[in-house]
């Protein structure tokens, strides 16, 4: 394709925050630092939310200030509100995220309040932000459809995504929360907001609950979108979607990319490694078919040379 595709980690965020498993902050600044280290330098490493509502994200202040110090890379945080952003704010925060959904049903179940009163919620925020110079990304949930509503239509998503991008976020992030998009869904969906969002401000964040992620990536890169949310090993999940699961896995990610003559930066056998590592500390294998494939690969070959 010729072209830069800019990959935004979500694995200690949006992939920890539905394990099992908490993570403690050791290991999930050590995780960070390995997905660094293979060449992912745009990384969302925690959110400031109610430790009732999601235990796992406990300690991302710690976090944070733990990975403050690492050059060359911009860290992001997820805010639900005022209180949320002051605290990031407080830990160092230079890039934090809000979140609205394209769906009523969605919105009430994830944080209690209507499309509309999201938006609203989020206005002090940004505007707070963008006077102490912290830059702010938007997320749209269930663009794809809803655990509660079913089908949700593109002008839906187009609305909300218009709202945040008028707030003032500097990308809007288009999540298929629930994986249940088709390429050509995805397809008119980005057609659809990219006429009030300028495309290279738009990111795909595709689930893969499917097996549809990657193709729908690839539509999405066809239309001229150039930015991806992936989780290293294919991890996560949203714990207000039951049956949603983890994020497109970012080996995967990088695989079809190199394979389309995009360079990523990223060295996947240090990809593998930081995936594996996780993954031991959650005490299952990786999502992602690559790293599983290059993990059975790598046995083999041990296996032969001890024969």
């Amino acid at each position: 394709m010729g072209e830069t595709v800019r990959i935004i980690e979500m694995g200690p965020r949006d992939g920890l925050q539905n394990e099992r498993t908490p993570v403690g902050v050791t290991a999930r600044i050590a995780f960070i630092e390995a997905l660094v280290a293979s060449g992912l330098h745009t990384v969302e490493v925690g959110a400031f939310v109610s430790p009732k509502a999601i235990p796992q994200m406990v300690g991302s202040d710690e976090v944070l200030r733990g990975v403050g110090s690492i050059a060359g890379s911009e860290f992001h945080v997820l805010v639900p509100n005022l209180k949320g952003y002051e605290a990031a704010r407080a830990a160092g925060a230079k890039v934090v995220s809000v979140f609205a959904a394209a769906s009523e049903g969605f919105s009430r179940a994830n944080i209690n309040c209507s499309v509309a009163e999201s938006i609203e919620r989020f206005k002090p925020v940004v505007a707070r932000a963008r006077a102490d110079g912290i830059r702010v990304r938007g997320y749209v949930s269930c663009v794809l459809g809803c655990p509660h509503d079913g089908e949700v239509k593109p002008q839906a998503v187009v609305d909300v995504a218009k709202s945040l991008w008028d707030l003032g976020c500097y990308e809007i992030s288009l999540g298929d929360t629930i994986g249940v998009g088709t390429p050509g869904q995805a397809r008119e969906l980005l057609r659809a907001v990219a006429g009030s969002v300028p495309m290279r401000s738009l990111a795909m964040h595709f689930h893969d609950t499917y097996g549809q992620a990657l193709a729908n990536l690839y539509a999405g890169l066809e239309e001229g979108a150039r930015v991806i949310d992936s989780a290293a090993g294919g991890l996560g999940g949203c714990p207000f979607a039951p049956g949603a699961t983890g994020n497109v896995a970012t080996e995967d990610v990088v695989y079809m990319l190199e394979g389309l003559g995009v360079s990523t930066g990223v060295d996947m056998a240090k990809l593998v490694a930081a995936t594996n590592a996780i993954s031991h500390q959650l005490g299952r294998a990786p999502v992602s078919r690559v790293a599983n494939a290059l993990n059975a690969k790598g046995n083999r070959s041990e296996t032969s040379k001890r024969d």
